[in-house]
């Protein structure tokens, strides 16, 4: 359900700027809630500033992730949502997994600050906290009775198996090479000139990879079943 709501939100966020707003005020919008590396820079923002203030500061590390850039973004990335959050929020429940999709998105906003510091052009789009949540799912969903286990159990119970630890994870040949697809497809991504149909703006790769490395490293904080003994 906590997915489902947040795809909902996300679908009347973009419905509200295509429908309602006029180009002046879908801008002003983005200034206020889309992630501006700009804002940041005192010395690029030449004694002006981003509107919003230094609350704008905090809460764009989140609210990015509810702007699309157009229908083909939001349906792209519902779908994924679906597909990931869902196998995430079962095991996290709904406080744990809200905490655990801004902490992704937070740290992908970081990234793509880190590597383009002063740049004016905004990042929307809640692609780094899916790929946070593809990162924690991979530490469960092929263990022994879970989602993808051969095994698998055909109730809520498999969304409850012991997560495999971080580096007995990186030694799986499954997980190396759902990692070896996922890392490649977004170096080509940010190397290659492949861009989303319709959103005429390069993909922030890098805030994907920021997501997922923070998904993959804080899974334990937020999981509250047992793990196996694997080191974490």
């Amino acid at each position: 359900m906590v997915v489902t709501v947040l795809v909902m939100i996300f679908a009347a966020v973009h419905a509200f700027r295509a429908l309602l707003l006029s180009e002046q005020a879908d801008l002003e919008l983005l200034l206020l809630f889309a992630f501006i590396p700009a804002r940041y820079d005192a010395s690029v923002l030449a004694g002006g500033s981003v509107p919003g203030g230094m609350a704008a500061d905090i809460w764009t590390f989140v609210t990015y992730a509810f702007i699309h850039g157009d229908v083909v973004h939001l349906a792209i990335n519902a779908v994924w949502f679906l597909a990931f959050g869902s196998a995430v929020a079962r095991r996290f429940g709904p406080r744990r997994f809200i905490g655990f999709f801004a902490l992704t998105a937070a740290a992908g906003a970081a990234t793509h600050l880190a590597l383009h510091a002063g740049t004016f052009v905004p990042m929307v789009g809640a692609s780094a906290a899916i790929s946070g949540c593809m990162a924690a799912a991979i530490r469960f969903v092929f263990q022994m009775g879970g989602p993808l286990s051969v095994f698998r159990r055909g109730d809520a119970s498999a969304y409850r198996v012991p997560a495999i630890g971080l580096l007995a994870a990186l030694r799986d040949p499954r997980i190396l090479a759902f990692l070896g697809v996922w890392f490649g497809l977004n170096l080509f991504l940010g190397f290659g000139s492949l861009s989303l149909a319709g959103a005429h703006q390069p993909i922030a790769w890098e805030a994907h990879i920021g997501g997922f490395l923070a998904g993959l490293l804080a899974f334990s904080a937020f999981d509250p079943k047992p793990h196996s003994d694997a080191i974490e």
